[in-house]
């Protein structure tokens, strides 16, 4: 039987780490942290665990604006979302998931970017 990508995650406990490192790399990154600056951590990574464990097919129910809503008047640049991708990759790897995984994630996530890029 094929494991779900939520499952290869270590589900919600495992994804939660992931974002963890995620938000935590964002806030370090001098490209996006700027972005992240006065916000409320914890919630962001309550929030973004939920759309994580939801699109990897876990069972939490994402219930935050949808990615074109909260990134709307932003004018993200393609610079910008690739070092949130990198961050992502490197949340990944600091948390020992496989490469089949990382790509996985990396297709996902790179599928969202004309909605949060330039908008």
């Amino acid at each position: 039987m094929t494991r779900t990508l939520y499952e290869r995650l270590g589900g919600t406990d495992g994804i939660r780490q992931i974002v963890d490192v995620l938000v935590d790399n964002h806030s370090k990154n001098p490209v996006v942290s700027s972005r992240f600056a006065g916000s409320d951590m914890n919630n962001l990574k309550q929030l973004a665990g939920d759309f994580f464990i939801t699109g990897s097919g876990g069972p939490e129910i994402y219930s935050g604006k949808d990615m074109i809503a909260a990134h709307q008047f932003m004018n993200i640049s393609g610079d910008e979302f690739v070092a949130v991708l990198d961050d992502a990759m490197n949340a990944l790897q600091a948390n020992g998931i496989g490469q089949r995984e990382q790509e996985e994630v990396l297709y996902i996530l790179y599928s969202l970017k004309d909605q949060v890029v330039g908008i």
